[in-house]
This record gives C-alpha cells, sequence and structure tokens, in this order.
C-alpha cells in the first residue's frame, strides 16, 4: 500500500461518517516527543521521519506542518505521497487551527484520536472552532484500521538505578512529591510523561528510541502510589524495591478504569503532558487542577550527585569525540569514509567507553549541503561521500548510566571559502557569548536565546530553530520545563538545569554550522543588586580552530577559547594515550 493509497483509505473512513478534517500528530498516550514503533503515526501515514508535525487531511488537501527545521527533509520525503509541506511561521505553534477555520463550513466536523492529542490541545481546538460551529469528534482512530503488521508495544526490560546513581531514594521523590500536591489542594495526581515517571521511581528502560524510558502511567495520592506498567518487565527484586517504598503495580492497561474511578473530590494533571482520552475518563464531579507536572521541575535541577556523574560522564564522551576527530583526520582523503561511516564510528567509539547504553538521539551528520538540514538523518540512499574539502556537520550524543550528552561540532575537511570561515566564527560567537552569559536570578531562557543570536545578528545572519534545550540525567535529551527559544516560556533558569546552547547558520545548497555544548546553571555573585548566575561548561571536546576568523573574535571570545581548550586537555588526557594527547594538544594550540 503506497502512501497515496494509506491517504485515500483515510478519506473513504472521514467520507463515510461524515467527517471534514481529520488530525495526526505526532505522538502517543504519553505526549511523547519521540514514540515507540507502534505510534510512529505520521511516518506510516505520509512518509515524514521528523520527530515533530502534524497532519491535517480534508477532502482536498492533505497538509503536513512543521517548523523549519524540517522544510527540506519534508519537502524530500512527501514528494509523491499525496501531502503537501505546511511551513510553521512559529515552532510548535498549532497554525492549522486558523486555516481549518478558514476554511470549513458551518457544521463541518473535525476528527482526531483523543490518545494522541494533549489535554491542552484539544482544549484549544475546542475553545477555537466550537464557538463558529464547527463540530469536534475526538473519538476517532483512522490509522489502526489500514495498519497491516502494525508494532506491537515494547516488552524490553526495566530496572531500577539506586540512590548512589540518581542522589534521591524513590520515598524522598514522593514525599516531595505529595507535599506539592498538598500546596495545590490535590488529593491525587496523575503522571502519563515517561521521563517524569523514570525519574520519579528511578527507573529506566528502552521502550522508546535513544529515551531510557518505559511505558507505563502513574496515580498518586498521599496515601496510595499506583504505577501501571507490564510488571514483566522488572524482576522481583525491583519488584520488592517498588512494594516497599509502598508502590502498587497495576497492568498497564487498567489506567483508564482507574482514572474513571477515582474516589477523591480533585486531581492535578499536566494539560500538555496528558492524553485527552485519560481526562474524559475523569469523573464529572472531580476537581481537575491543570499545571506542570511538579517532577518536571524537581527533576530539571540536578542535585550533586547527578552533576558529579554528568561531569564524569563528560571525559567519557570527549575521549570517544577526541579518538573519532583524530581518526577522521587521519583517515580522510586516503580511504571511503561517508556520512554513514561517521555515525558508525562514533557509536563505535562511544561504545567503548563504560556505562554506555546507546544514543541519546540519531546522530546527525551532514557533509556540506546536508549540514544545512539541521534535522538530517542520513539513509542509504542520501549518504555522500566525504572529500578532503568542505564542512562536515555532526550532532550527535550518547547516553550512558552516569548521564545524558548531546554535542555538535562542525570539523573543517579543507579548502574553506571565505563565506564559510566568516559564517563559522560568528557562529563560535554566539555559542561563547550565549554560554559565558551573566545573569540575575529570574532570568529566562528566552533571554539567554537574545544574547546568543545577538553576534549573528549584528551580521545580518539568524538561525530557525530554539538556542537550547534542557537536558536530563540518563534520560531524555530534550528535557523541560524550561527552553531557550524566542518563545517566551515564563520558565526560571534555576541552579542545577541542564540546558543546550547550539546557535547556527544555514545556507541550503551549501553548508550547515552549528556548535554546541551543554552547560549547568550555577551561583555567580551576590552584590546589592541581588542574585547572579552563570553557566559551567559541562562538554569537554575540542572545537575546531581551522576555519575561525580571529580578527572577527572579540578579546574575552578568544581568551574564553584558549582556556577551554586548556581545560579539555587537562580533563581528557589522563584518559587518552600518548599519541592521542600529543594530537589534541596540537589541535587545542591557543589562537
Amino acid at each position: 500500500m503506497t502512501y497515496k493509497d494509506r491517504l485515500t483509505a483515510i478519506r473513504s473512513q472521514m467520507k463515510g461518517e461524515g467527517v471534514s478534517a481529520y488530525i495526526i500528530p505526532s505522538a502517543d498516550p504519553h505526549i511523547s516527543e519521540y514514540v515507540p514503533d507502534r505510534y510512529k503515526c505520521i511516518e506510516f501515514a505520509s512518509g515524514f521521519t521528523g520527530s515533530a508535525g502534524t497532519l491535517v487531511i480534508t477532502e482536498e488537501a492533505a497538509h503536513l506542518w512543521t517548523d523549519a527545521r524540517y522544510f527540506v527533509q519534508a519537502g524530500e520525503q512527501l514528494d509523491g505521497t499525496g501531502y503537501e509541506l505546511a511551513k510553521l511561521r512559529v515552532q510548535n505553534a498549532p497554525e492549522y487551527i486558523d486555516w481549518l477555520a478558514e476554511r470549513l463550513p458551518e457544521g463541518a466536523t473535525v476528527a482526531f484520536d483523543a490518545k494522541l492529542i494533549s489535554v491542552s490541545l484539544a482544549q484549544l481546538l475546542e475553545a477555537q472552532l466550537t464557538p463558529i460551529g464547527l463540530i469536534i469528534n475526538s473519538n476517532r482512530d483512522y490509522l489502526d484500521p489500514i495498519w497491516q503488521n502494525r508494532p506491537d508495544l515494547p516488552t524490553a526490560p526495566a530496572f531500577l538505578l539506586g540512590e548512589d546513581v540518581v542522589g534521591e531514594s524513590l520515598e524522598s521523590k514522593l514525599e516531595r512529591l505529595r507535599a506539592a500536591l498538598k500546596k495545590y489542594r490535590a488529593e491525587y495526581h496523575l503522571i502519563s510523561s515517561l521521563d517524569d515517571l523514570a525519574w520519579l521511581f528511578n527507573m529506566r528502560g528502552s521502550d522508546v528510541k535513544c529515551n531510557p524510558v518505559v511505558l507505563s502511567f502513574a496515580l498518586i495520592s498521599q496515601d496510595k502510589a499506583m504505577l501501571f506498567i507490564d510488571a514483566t518487565k522488572l524482576s522481583e527484586e525491583a519488584q520488592a524495591r517498588l512494594a516497599k517504598a509502598g508502590v502498587e503495580l497495576e497492568t498497564y492497561d487498567m489506567i483508564e478504569r482507574a482514572v474513571s474511578a477515582i474516589p477523591g473530590d480533585s486531581i492535578l494533571i499536566d494539560p500538555r503532558r496528558n492524553c485527552f482520552a485519560l481526562y474524559k475518563e475523569l469523573p464529572k464531579e472531580v476537581r481537575v487542577i491543570q499545571d506542570t507536572n511538579p517532577t518536571t521541575f524537581f527533576k530539571a535541577m540536578k542535585n550533586e550527585v547527578e552533576v558529579q556523574h554528568t561531569r564524569q560522564t563528560m571525559v567519557k564522551d570527549g575521549v570517544a569525540l577526541t579518538r573519532f576527530f583524530k581518526w577522521l583526520e587521519e583517515n580522510i582523503g586516503k580511504t571511503r569514509i561517508t556520512e554513514l561511516t561517521v555515525v558508525e564510528k562514533v557509536r563505535e567509539l562511544r561504545a567503548q567507553q563504560e556505562g554506555f547504553m546507546g544514543e541519546s538521539f540519531d546522530t546527525i551528520s551532514g557533509y556540506r549541503t546536508h549540514g544545512a538540514l539541521p534535522h538530517y538523518r542520513v539513509t542509504e540512499e542520501s549518504d555522500v561521500e566525504l572529500q578532503p574539502e568542505g564542512l562536515l556537520l555532526v550532532d550527535s550524543g550518547g547516553q550512558y548510566t552516569s548521564g545524558t550528552t548531546d554535542i555538535t561540532r562542525v570539523v573543517s575537511l579543507g579548502n574553506l571559502t571565505e563565506e564559510e570561515s566568516i559564517d563559522y566564527t560568528l557562529v563560535l560567537k554566539g555559542m561563547i557569548d550565549g554560554s559565558t552569559a551573566r545573569y540575575p536570578k529570574g532570568t529566562k531562557g528566552y533571554q539567554i536565546d537574545a544574547i546568543t543570536r545577538k553576534p549573528l545578528w549584528d551580521y545580518a545572519r539568524n538561525y530557525g530553530h530554539g538556542t537550547g534545550h534542557g537536558v536530563g540525567f540518563f534520560l531524555n535529551v530534550h528535557e523541560g520545563p524550561h527552553v531557550l527559544n524566542p518563545t517566551p516560556t515564563a520558565v526560571d533558569l534555576e541552579l542545577g538545569m541542564i540546558s543546550s546552547v547550539e546557535p547556527g547558520i544555514y545556507r541550503p545548497g551549501k553548508h550547515g554550522i552549528r556548535i554546541e555544548n551543554l552547560v549547568l546553571t550555577v551561583p555567580d555573585e551576590t552584590n546589592d543588586f541581588g542574585e547572579f548566575y552563570t553557566f559551567e561548561h559541562l562538554t569537554l571536546a575540542l572545537i575546531d580552530t581551522t576555519p575561525v576568523k580571529k580578527e572577527l573574535l572579540e578579546a574575552h571570545q578568544i581568551k574564553w577559547l584558549n582556556e577551554y581548550h586548556q581545560r579539555v586537555v587537562e580533563k581528557l588526557g589522563p584518559h587518552l594515550t600518548a599519541d592521542e594527547l600529543a594530537w589534541l594538544k596540537d589541535k587545542a594550540k591557543a589562537i
């Protein structure tokens, strides 16, 4: 069945039930960013493999709404499928709602599967479409009837982490959560988001590629903690440990029945991290309090044990990348190296490090023009051979039992153009200024975003993605609640938060540049003007100085770069061979 056939089959079901528009989001019943194979609905329907997007199907049109990160990729993958690209102006904004409102006649029905849409999105659809006479039907799944051999839910084992790794016991985390519920005056709390559940129960698994999470739900009250999970994933020892903490295990598919039978009169739910289907199961008499999961804030502020483990993890990751850069330099032009070779080599070298559990996302290996695709994922069809010229962009990360990494470096393979060198230097300036900022307590991510972009704005350059995101501890590489992007998200940068800082410049058909380090929010100074914070650089890896135009750098930027490289050599040196260390010292020489 081709993608056009699938589109026709969806429209046939719509027509049979009088549905004018059907919405397919990129999500699962946990409203995850990355989903198990069973819920790769957009990929099944249209062939688009990006992690963010929404399909909107009407009788006359079929659009994929996605953001600038995926414009080129979506254009290529949608070719011949019957779907067209609709370019979002604002990342993650549901701009298709206005599009539907303008085109559908009064009385038309808009349908979706409530298991795949968040409470907040469903409420927004109702608030904007119902008043103009459109009808919402949230109980339609037009994919399952046509999805032959649809993947089952994963059954991989799960495991618990010790307090020596995560720095806090399950009992302590439950106590903190229950204290937060008292402040909300909520009797119950429903948690669906997989990273929150993994953090709360000190539990990890492999149900979602690259994200060490376990499919589960939780219902928490002051005297009860119910974990809805396939218990066969847990060892007897793990089950006993949970029971000791007062956690009752229920089967995964019992969550709807449990939610519909809540005996209390109030419940706290995160409307962005719970599906509308569970929300609809709540008894009508229950008072629903909608706010961000308390665990999302707890999880974002790493304790000292997690920070120490993360620092050690950065050394492991830096060693692997140093070996990769050395191997690349010594072999380019001498043996056949392709973008896929790069992906495999980076993974091979990371896998040699203690505690490596896999990649934290699919490695982006983009040579020359492919580097201009911010979320490019190389395939056998798109793979190209590297030559001793131009720029190679490598955005990669690892999951270790001691932390999560995410790093982007751009390497000169030779014969760079003036434009490539200037763009590279401007991106470096932005990364340095953003990640060395001193800022008062209460600063938001969008303020750091502007500081990071200013060196690029000064030269009339910009980029279409956010400057940074939160990063979990041996958890999801994209973690809330804070984010560094132009959106005025009202979340403070708090002590202990780990963030990425990753400005870029992309010239389609030419090259792409992004330089990314992870940073930790730490105290800086307290004076008459209040508390000030700054960032500690966690990432430890060489930044290629070959493309740098020194005359474009300011004195403080040159000083930072030289001191950073000195620190990289000091931290990685003891773990490298003499030959590797000599190579790193040469590459990290002060400019």
